[in-house]
């Protein structure tokens, strides 16, 4: 039941609010211990201006929050003022359909003039609030994963004297063909800083009709190298030391599995040559990695060189997009030949 008394919504200020922000979060947005580093980087820091946020507040107390944060993205080549939809949370006794969709409609309205397009990744349960806010959900963003040792997994099904050697063996074949697949010719070097280089690749690589974010060094920088929220280390693929880049994969470690956050290469939204990502492949398995996951929105066609190099899809979260103003693409239009990862989330 909601709370007898007055609602309303206004326009958060930063840094003012900044502890508004940081209570509400509180209980209701992952680990609290990383909320202080959050705000200061997504918040104060972020270098396509300052992120529009609506607080909820009941009786004059802030109990709720969404945002919409600046994004540089592409559409049809041509760049979009993009809002990323993000951090939204509202107390739990005010967790009800009202208060939400109130927070969510003043974000939108505050948002027309501001952004061409607002965009968010929401979880099922909230796709039908999502939905009576007029958001049209433009596809999917898929994980994919390949497994590069095989011992523990063949242990869920087979006794462990069989698993082992069986997974050795997996291991071996699989090793060989990839080093007789990948990419000849090129350096692999693990890098903890976005490189220069990224810029003339970024430029070089065609952008695909649909949806595309910016992926030059200045936006690995931000995303990447400034987040107090994980380490980021970059795999640069290219013609030896100091040569033009191939490709790229900013890779987070998560246990020892190896998070592919983002990459780019030189074929650009057309999909990534299934040699290169052998390259990726064949760097992890040197470091004992167990697997590799990678989180893409891209159509089966973008897709084929991840899947010829063993990558296969596991689960899926909704994308979901509503452009503001009037004449603008359809859903479908947004979603042809888009390109998103991970990277184009929040955290």
């Amino acid at each position: 039941m909601t709370p007898a008394g007055v609602y309303r919504v206004e326009a958060a200020e930063f840094p003012r609010d900044r502890e508004a922000l940081l209570h509400i979060w509180q209980g209701n947005l992952g680990d609290p211990a990383r909320h202080a580093g959050k705000f200061d980087w997504f918040y104060l820091r972020g270098p396509f201006g300052e992120p529009l946020t609506q607080l909820l507040c009941h009786d004059g107390v802030a109990i709720g929050c969404c945002t919409a944060a600046p994004r540089r993205m592409l559409w049809q080549g041509s760049e979009v003022r993009a809002g990323l939809l993000a951090d939204m949370a509202v107390a739990a006794q005010h967790r009800t359909l009202g208060p939400a969709l109130m927070l969510q409609e003043a974000l939108v309205e505050a948002a027309k003039g501001r952004y061409d397009l607002l965009y968010g990744f929401p979880n099922r349960k909230s796709l039908p609030v999502v939905r009576r806010l007029g958001y049209a959900v433009l596809g999917e963003l898929t994980r994919h994963s390949k497994v590069l040792r095989h011992t523990a997994y063949l242990e869920r099904h087979l006794p462990r004297w069989l698993a082992m050697p069986l997974g050795g063996l997996l291991d071996a074949g699989m090793a060989l063909s990839e080093r007789l697949r990948a990419r000849p010719g090129v350096s692999a070097d693990w890098s903890d800083h976005a490189d220069p280089r990224m810029d003339a690749l970024w430029r070089a690589g065609a952008h695909a009709q649909g949806l595309v974010g910016v992926r030059d060094a200045a936006a690995a920088r931000w995303r990447f190298d400034r987040s107090p929220l994980a380490g980021t280390r970059y795999l640069l693929v290219g013609d030896g030391a100091g040569g033009a880049l191939r490709a790229w994969f900013a890779c987070q470690a998560a246990g020892t599995v190896l998070r592919v956050c983002d990459f780019w290469s030189e074929s650009g939204s057309a999909g990534i040559a299934g040699s290169l990502v052998l390259v990726l492949v064949r760097a992890a398995r040197r470091l004992g990695y167990t697997a590799i996951s990678l989180e893409h929105a891209a159509s089966d066609e973008r897709l084929a060189g991840w899947r010829r190099a063993g990558f296969v899809p596991r689960d899926h979260q909704p994308v979901v997009g509503k452009w503001l103003g009037d004449g603008g693409p359809s859903p479908s239009e947004l979603a042809r030949d888009w390109y998103l990862t991970s990277a184009d989330e929040d955290e």
